[in-house]
C-alpha cells in the first residue's frame, strides 16, 4: 500500500505546468528576436553548434527533478500495511477459582498466586491461539472475552482477587457451563476449558456440565491446586479463618472429584505443585488438540521511500549537467561552468534537504519504534514516554496514538487509554486500523461493565471492518451481558421495593404495637388512678367512722362519770 505522510506539499506540483508555460513563452519570444536578424535558415548555418532539442531536454530534466523533490518532501511511504496471513491455533477458556480457600499457602506463594503464574506462563507460550478468562466462586462471570490480545489477558489476570465476587463458595458447574457458551462459532478448531480450582465444589452438577461440554466437542482439563492434607486460610491480619465454633478452618484438595470431572469432560487431571511439571503436562495435553488454519490480519509499519526519490533526483541532475547545449565537445567545460550553475545550486539544495529534512521526518517514527521495543519488553511506562514524544513531534501520527493507548492499557489507565484510542480512530484513514481502535475501546468498556459504551464501540468497529468475527462475537456477548445486567438491576430494584415494603409493614406493625402499648399503659394509668381515688374514699370513710366511734366512746365515758355521787374532802385544823 502506498501513501503520502504529508500530502499537503503535493499542491506545490502546480509550479511544474506554470514553469512549462513560462518556458514556452520565453522560447517563443527568443524565436521572434532571431527573426529580426535575418532568414532562419541562414542564422542556423551561422550557428552550427547550437542544438534545437538539448535545451528542451535539459529543462525537462530540471522540471522532473523539481517535481520529484516536491514528492520527496511529501514523504512517500510504501509497505505491507495490511497483510493477511494463515495461522493455526486453538481456543482456550480458563476458569479460575477465586474463592477464599484459594488463599491457602500450602502451595507457594499461595494457591491463587500460583494459579496466576501458571496462566501467565501459558499465555507466554501461545502464539496463534485465542484465550478467554472466567473467574468463579459461588457465582461466575466473564473477566475477558475470548481474544488473541495477550497483553490484555495478562492485564486482567493481575487484577483478580477473591473480593471480585461477593458470593463465596465454589460453583464449578456454572463456570464450565459459562465457558461452554463463550467460544466462537468457528468449527474444526480445538477448544479447551481449563478449570483451576482446589476441588471444593459446594453446589454440585459439575459432572453433568463437563459431559455436556464434551458432547459439544470441547475438552475439560482440571488443574488441582493445593495439598490433600489441607491448610488454613489466612485472613490477612496474621490470623486464620475460623468457623462458628471458633475452630480454624482447614481446606484441602479434593482430588477424587477433580479426576471425575476431568474424566467426564474428556480431558485430564493435573496436580499443581511447587514445580514446573504441571505446566509441562498441560502444554503437552493442549498440543494434542486439533489446530485449524485461520486467517489473521497483521499490521506492519509504513517504510519511508524518500531515499529512493532523492537518488532519482540526483541522477536526473547529473544527467542534466552532462548534457551540453552545444554540439562541440571542445566547449564542454565552458558550457558546464556557465550554463549549469543553477543546476549545481539546486544539487546542493537537494543534498542539504537529504541531510536535514529526512532526519526531522523520521524522528517521530524512530520514537515509535523505540516505544515498540520497550512495549515488547513489558516496560509500559517507558513505552508511554516514547509514544508521547512521538505524538508531540507529530500529533497526526495515528500509530503513535494507538500504541500509546496500548501502553496506558498495560498500566491499567483505562480512561486515558480509551481517550488515546478515540484520537487514533479519528486520525486513522485505514478502516482496518480504525476498526481495531474501536475494538479495543469496546474491550476496555466491557471489562468495566459499561456495556452500552462497549456495544457502540463494537458497532463502530464493525462498520469499518464488517469481516471481523471476533468483534461480532464480543458484540453479541456484550448484549447478553447487558441484558443480564438489566435483569439483575430489575431484580435488585424489585428486591429493594420488596424490602422497603416489608420494612414499611414492619414499621407499621411496630407503630401499631407501640400505639397498643401506649393505649394499654393509658388504661392502666386510668385504672390505677381510679383505684387510687377509690382507695382514698374508703380511707376517708374509715377515718370518719373511727372518729365517730371515738366520739361515741368519749360521750359514754362522760355520761358514766356524771352519774357517780359527789365526794367532799374536809381538812380539820387541829
Amino acid at each position: 500500500m502506498f501513501r503520502f505522510e504529508d500530502p499537503i506539499y503535493l499542491y506545490a506540483l502546480v509550479l511544474i505546468p506554470v514553469l512549462g508555460v513560462l518556458r514556452f513563452l520565453l522560447v517563443r519570444q527568443q524565436k521572434k528576436r532571431l527573426r529580426k536578424f535575418g532568414d532562419r535558415d541562414l542564422i542556423c548555418q551561422l550557428m552550427p553548434d547550437v542544438s534545437r532539442f538539448r535545451p528542451l531536454v535539459k529543462y525537462s530534466l530540471l522540471l522532473t527533478a523539481l517535481a520529484l523533490l516536491i514528492v520527496m518532501i511529501a514523504r512517500p511511504q510504501f509497505g505491507t500495511k495490511i497483510n493477511r496471513e494463515k495461522r493455526t491455533g486453538i481456543e482456550t477458556i480458563i476458569a479460575l477459582d477465586v474463592s477464599n480457600s484459594m488463599l491457602a499457602e500450602d502451595v507457594a506463594p499461595s494457591r491463587l498466586d500460583r494459579s496466576k503464574m501458571m496462566v501467565e506462563n501459558l499465555v507466554d507460550n501461545f502464539t496463534n491461539d485465542k484465550i478467554g478468562l472466567i473467574v468463579f466462586a459461588g457465582d461466575a462471570f466473564i473477566q475477558l472475552p475470548i481474544t488473541s490480545d495477550y497483553v490484555s489477558a495478562k492485564m486482567f489476570l493481575s487484577s483478580i482477587s477473591p473480593s471480585m465476587i461477593a458470593i463465596q463458595g465454589t460453583d464449578i458447574a456454572k463456570a464450565i457451563s459459562m465457558a461452554t457458551h463463550s467460544f466462537t462459532q468457528q468449527e474444526g478448531v480445538g477448544k479447551a476449558i481449563i478449570v483451576i480450582t482446589d476441588g471444593e465444589d459446594h453446589e454440585g452438577g459439575a459432572l453433568e456440565a463437563a459431559k455436556e461440554a464434551k458432547d459439544k466437542g470441547m475438552r475439560v482439563y482440571i488443574l488441582g491446586v493445593g495439598s490433600v492434607k489441607g491448610a488454613p486460610i489466612p485472613t490477612g491480619n496474621g490470623d486464620f479463618m475460623k468457623d462458628n465454633t471458633g475452630q480454624t478452618v482447614m481446606t484441602g484438595l479434593n482430588e477424587q472429584m477433580c479426576r471425575e470431572i476431568a474424566q467426564a469432560g474428556g480431558g485430564a487431571y493435573i496436580h499443581v505443585e511447587n514445580n514446573s511439571n504441571a505446566q509441562e503436562q498441560l502444554d503437552h495435553e493442549l498440543s494434542k488438540l486439533a489446530k485449524k488454519e485461520i486467517e489473521s490480519t497483521v499490521y506492519s509499519d509504513y517504510d519511508e521511500q524518500f531515499q529512493a526519490v532523492g537518488i532519482i533526483v540526483l541522477l536526473l541532475l547529473i544527467v542534466e549537467i552532462c548534457i551540453l547545449d552545444i554540439k562541440n565537445p571542445m566547449l564542454k567545460r565552458i558550457s558546464l561552468f556557465k550554463r549549469n550553475t543553477s543546476a549545481l545550486m539546486l544539487l546542493l539544495t537537494i543534498l542539504f534537504s537529504l541531510s536535514v529534512c529526512p532526519a526531522k521526518a523520521q524522528s517521530d517514527r524512530q520514537l515509535v519504534r523505540q516505544g515498540n521495543k520497550q512495549f515488547r519488553l513489558g516496560n509500559y511506562a517507558e513505552a508511554e514516554v516514547s509514544y508521547r514524544k512521538a505524538v508531540e513531534k507529530n500529533p497526526r501520527n495515528s500509530q503513535a496514538l494507538y500504541n500509546l493507548g496500548n501502553a496506558l492499557l498495560g498500566q491499567r489507565k483505562d480512561s486515558a487509554a480509551v481517550s488515546q484510542f478515540e484520537q487514533a480512530a479519528k486520525q486513522e484513514t485505514n478502516p482496518i486500523r480504525k476498526s481495531q481502535a474501536y475494538h479495543n475501546i469496546g474491550v476496555v468498556c466491557q471489562g468495566q461493565k459499561q456495556y452500552a459504551q462497549a456495544i457502540e464501540a463494537y458497532k463502530e468497529s464493525l462498520r469499518n471492518n464488517p469481516a471481523d468475527d471476533e468483534t461480532r462475537y464480543n458484540l453479541e456477548l456484550c448484549k447478553r451481558q447487558q441484558k443480564q445486567q438489566q435483569q439483575d438491576q430489575q431484580n435488585q430494584q424489585n428486591n429493594d421495593k420488596k424490602d422497603q415494603k416489608d420494612k414499611k409493614d414492619q414499621q407499621k406493625q411496630d407503630q401499631d404495637k407501640k400505639d397498643q402499648q401506649k393505649q394499654d399503659q393509658k388504661q392502666q394509668d386510668q385504672q390505677q388512678q381510679q383505684d387510687k381515688q377509690q382507695m382514698s374514699k374508703e380511707n376517708a370513710e374509715q377515718m370518719l367512722n373511727a372518729a365517730i366511734q371515738e366520739e361515741k366512746q368519749t360521750q359514754e365515758r362522760m355520761k358514766k362519770a356524771m352519774q357517780q355521787p359527789n365526794r367532799r374532802s374536809l381538812q380539820k385544823n387541829w
